[in-house]
């Protein structure tokens, strides 16, 4: 059975089809840009072009199509109903969905299509932490408003909690909170980075204006800015408190933000000047 997953470039649904394939199975990747993809995936995918927001396109790609994951991104409030709709009427019968932050079109739409399905509802992600790339490389520097505490989810658990809930049964009609092993503020999370890194990193306290007006300069409209921003403000419980959701479901404990930093380390690290 083959396993459609969308977005598959993403922060999450390229660690789902990584966790597919190591599992040997048939997985087809969707992608705006399957040629642009080219190497970002194991041997083995099947890479088609297509996004989940033109699902009237989407034929092809749904063609003997028995599983499908979908994380739910801008824009998908509108066609993602469809999308499930054509999914279903092609004949897939389990859905995965990494929700958007609250129960919108997309996830009702999965949980009401009659097949069987999981949503998957991860806290922060720790890949949330790339934002800081430019400045810590160039200035050594963090600049955020808050300090509050987080339990950030490495993004390769949420595939892999993904990967089980799509191949193995006792996971239909579940939403799954999904948090790293630990709840840690920004300040925290970088000096685990400073430690990752060699080098020492400063935090900045910005206002909340601030952070609202630099997210806007980057095209987010100054809506979902507020909503961004002020998510870190007042933060619900659940954004703190960890679980072992991921460890349950998975059988092997949740990735530590510490393996992320180390992952990631040199993606931080200022470049290497060498002389001409």
């Amino acid at each position: 059975m083959t396993t459609l997953v969308t977005g598959a470039t993403g922060n999450t649904g390229r660690h789902v089809v990584a966790e597919l394939i190591r599992r040997g199975e048939r997985v087809r990747a969707l992608t705006r840009d399957p040629a642009a993809a080219a190497g970002r995936f194991p041997a083995g995918a099947e890479v088609v072009p297509g996004t989940h927001t033109a699902p009237e396109e989407l034929g092809a790609a749904l063609d003997g199509v028995g599983r499908l994951h979908v994380t739910v991104t801008a824009g998908l409030a509108e066609a993602g109903p469809e999308l499930v709709r054509r999914a279903v009427d092609a004949g897939v019968r389990r859905i995965t969905v990494v929700w958007g932050g609250f129960v919108g079109p997309v996830e009702q739409a999965v949980a009401d299509s009659g097949v069987e399905w999981t949503r998957l509802e991860p806290q922060e992600f720790m890949s949330n932490t790339l934002t800081w790339t430019e400045s810590i490389r160039t200035e050594g520097v963090v600049r955020e408003p808050y300090d509050h505490p987080s339990a950030l989810v490495h993004e390769a658990d949420i595939g892999a909690v993904a990967a089980v809930a799509l191949l193995d049964g006792g996971h239909a009609g579940r939403a799954y909170n999904l948090t790293g092993p630990e709840s840690l503020t920004p300040r925290e999370r970088i000096a685990i980075l400073s430690r990752a890194i060699g080098r020492d990193i400063a935090f900045v306290p910005i206002t909340h204006e601030q952070a609202v007006d630099r997210l806007t300069a980057t095209g987010v409209s100054r809506a979902d800015a507020e909503y961004v921003i002020g998510w870190y403000a007042a933060a619900g419980a659940d954004s703190r408190t960890v679980v072992d959701t991921v460890e349950r479901v998975t059988g092997r404990p949740a990735r530590t933000f510490a393996q992320w930093a180390a992952e990631h380390a040199e993606r931080f690290r200022t470049p290497r000047v060498t002389a001409g």
